[in-house]
């Protein structure tokens, strides 16, 4: 999965948002900004983890809030799956 793919799937974007649909709903992956402090993604990656769901930190916050059609910069997102 890529940035692009995020502009065409339902997504939970930051942080809290993020961490709320990995307790709540079926997410495909997430996507964590390389240039975020560990301290704020560790929850989400202990969560990811522990429900084998795949982390990809490749991209900067301003790139993933761009993909995920805000004009402000995302610590994370979550792809969710469509029920």
């Amino acid at each position: 999965m890529n940035l692009e793919d995020l502009k065409i799937s339902h997504v939970a974007v930051g942080i809290k948002e993020t961490h709320r649909a990995l307790e709540k709903q079926n997410v495909k992956c997430v996507f964590i900004a390389s240039d975020c402090d560990e301290f704020m993604t560790q929850s989400v990656r202990e969560l990811c983890e522990s429900r084998q769901i795949p982390v990809i930190s490749a991209f900067t916050k301003k790139e993933i809030g761009r993909a995920c059609g805000i004009k402000v910069k995302a610590a994370a997102c979550a792809v969710i799956e469509p029920r």
